[in-house]
């Protein structure tokens, strides 16, 4: 006959219980069924042998943590060889997670269950627990779980190895709302400041200069030839410099109040400090990816190896990405809006064709970031073997007047077939060329 025990981990401590000698488990299931509503039915189904409480919250924390990874902890270990039955052959232990199980087989030898009549039988002691333990009452076991719980998650929110590209998903996000902004910040300071000097947006078109040329030349009307030092330094082009100062005196711009002025400098005071936040997050990227994902950076840049990651959720998710998964990643207007027929589907191809190279090295870049090993990039290799493709194709652009693959008929299609056999994915550029092939 099997004698069979239930294990259950509370927050509290571990608690062995004896259940009913039956001749064959399957027949305890109704029985069970029946009785785990019922405190007195349930008295009859199981006995508690033996139950060990934790010590301290560090010890329950501990062994809570040693549960959920399926590795036999010294206090249950002890609990189960003083009170489990000395033949082990006739002891089955039922227990909730089939990991703590096959850790208990392999260390101790007891046949383990899990399942079935097991998880009724855990679900009734789980109801009653705080009635089947002497001196432990509903409130103290509910109060011990509200902590027990509390410290676990708090455990496993601190200790987070995996999610370590959480700041690079974050920077990113924030850096491409920064352009945004800055974007439109700017072009209301040019709308606002161009009223007074409108020829200033045709000399100066980057955002950031213009911003700092409205705050320092404020009233055109008092740009003098003292001030010609200070847009050098601004715009670094004397000629520029001499240019502003010339359209200043010939403007035909309306002219503004001091307060007008005031409200102006005060705006473009505030783009240019987020634009120079924004050149502070983006060096904080790229040394974040450079620890993080040091091939990925080294294969296609950090802004678009930090934009992948954003995509896919964690540098994990991108690793165990397939190649046509990480082209759509970066291509997804052009390849569902194109067909075949246009050239927006080939350029769509040609993208993600470069893309589909770069998953094979994203599972290195992820084990390094997990290991924190410091070896030589083999994105940097396919980096430059990349390049040296793209150099070649141009040289094959000026020397034939077309890309490899593009010519016509059975000239362009034999290219293409010989080229598909020396390397992976040149069969699309056949497909393309020939398609385009003509005469």
């Amino acid at each position: 006959m099997v004698l069979l025990h239930a294990l259950f981990e509370h927050a509290a401590g571990y608690a062995l219980f004896a259940v009913r000698e039956v001749e064959e488990i399957s027949l305890l299931l109704p029985q069970v069924e029946e009785s785990v509503l019922s405190v007195g039915k349930f008295h009859n189904v199981v006995k508690l042998v033996a139950f060990s409480p934790f010590k301290s919250a560090q010890s329950a924390l501990e062994n809570m943590n040693a549960v959920s990874e399926g590795v036999l902890h010294e206090d249950l270990r002890l609990l189960l060889e003083t009170h489990m039955p000395a033949k082990k052959r006739k002891a089955l232990l039922g227990v909730a997670d089939a990991k703590i199980g096959a850790a208990i087989l392999e260390e101790l030898g007891y046949q383990c269950q899990t399942g079935g009549v097991v998880a009724e039988i855990l679900r009734g002691i789980r109801l009653h627990f705080h009635a089947l333990v002497k001196g432990l009452t509903a409130q103290s076991a509910s109060k011990a779980q509200l902590g027990l719980g509390h410290s676990y998650s708090r455990a496993k929110v601190k200790f987070n190895v995996n999610r370590v590209d959480n700041m690079i998903i974050q920077s990113i996000s924030l850096l491409d709302q920064l352009d945004k902004d800055i974007n439109t910040f700017s072009m209301r300071v040019r709308e606002w400041y161009g009223y007074h000097f409108p020829e200033l947006i045709k000399i100066v078109s980057e955002n950031y200069t213009y911003c700092r040329l409205a705050k320092f030349i404020g009233n055109r009307k008092e740009l003098s030839e003292e001030s010609l030092e200070g847009l050098e330094e601004i715009v670094m082009d004397s000629a520029k410099a001499q240019a502003i100062l010339e359209a200043s005196r010939s403007s035909m711009g309306m002219d503004i109040s001091p307060i007008d002025l005031i409200n102006i400098e005060s705006f473009s005071s505030r783009v240019i400090s987020l634009s120079e936040y924004r050149k502070g997050l983006q060096e904080y990227l790229r040394s974040k990816m450079s620890q993080v994902a040091p091939s990925l950076s080294a294969l296609i840049g950090e802004v678009v190896g930090a934009r992948l990651i954003s995509h896919a959720g964690s540098l994990t998710n991108l690793a165990k990405y397939p190649a046509s998964t990480v082209q759509i990643l970066g291509a997804e207007k052009a390849l569902f809006s194109s067909t075949g027929r246009f050239q927006g589907a080939e350029d769509a191809r040609e993208h993600a064709k470069v893309r589909a190279h770069f998953s094979l090295h994203l599972h290195r870049a992820s084990g390094r970031q997990e290991q924190g090993a410091h070896l030589p990039l083999p994105g940097q290799q396919v980096h430059d073997r990349l390049q040296d493709r793209l150099l070649l194709r141009g040289a094959h652009e000026r020397l034939w007047g077309q890309a490899p693959g593009a010519g016509g008929g059975a000239a362009g299609l034999l290219r293409d077939r010989g080229a598909a056999a020396q390397e992976p994915g040149g069969h699309e550029g056949g497909h393309g060329g020939g398609q385009r092939g003509g005469g």
